[in-house]
């Protein structure tokens, strides 16, 4: 028993050029691989994937936290994109934007607005708060189950997700992030779990 690194949902050359194979050989293969790897350590292999979301709410900010945290934090992420991804969503996801937010230009803006002015590490969110839609940030690996929200969609904002293929223009990255890869029917499929 050990929590194990998940396949990307898609080849590693399969969202250039928006993001490269190279970016996907760090940050899944590298970064994603050492909280891996670190969460076994701290847990001595004893727990699996089907343990983390349990695990994460039962600990304390902290370095187990860190690793467990990035380990789901990065299996979400990956499933937020796909190839030709981005655009509009379509059906009860555009119509509780639409409702939260005023129109998708004003969420898009909102969005990439969280994400550019994020200081420091961490992803930004779209996420159910109970009451409706919300767009947040957290810092580092910090996520919204913590905060009693239901994820949606993210955005990794740490630098290792852009750096290769972005160096520092975060702003270039969430654009085209937004605009390319979304994956509407995964953030589509989470709404209708809330």
């Amino acid at each position: 028993m050990a929590f194990t690194l998940p396949d990307l949902p898609f080849d590693p050359d399969a969202l250039a050029p928006h993001l490269s194979a190279e970016t996907f050989q760090y940050h899944h293969g590298k970064h994603h691989n050492a909280y891996v790897t670190k969460a076994n350590e701290l847990t001595n292999g004893e727990y699996t994937n089907d343990d983390l979301e349990r695990l994460i709410l039962e600990t304390e900010p902290g370095p187990l936290f860190n690793q467990l945290a990035q380990h789901w934090n990065h299996s979400f992420y990956w499933q937020c994109m796909k190839p030709n991804g981005g655009g509009e969503p379509t059906g009860e996801l555009a119509e509780a934007i639409n409702s939260a937010f005023g129109s998708f230009a004003d969420f898009k803006e909102q969005l990439k607005n969280e994400g550019a002015t994020h200081f420091a590490s961490g992803w930004a969110w779209l996420v159910h708060d109970g009451s409706g839609l919300k767009v947040t940030s957290t810092h580092d690996a910090d996520l919204p189950m913590k905060h009693g929200q239901k994820a949606l969609l993210t955005i990794d904002v740490w630098e290792h997700a852009y750096y290769i293929d972005y160096r520092n223009a975060r702003p270039d990255y969430l654009t085209a992030f937004i605009d390319n890869l979304i994956n509407w029917d995964f953030v589509a499929e989470n709404l209708r779990n809330v």
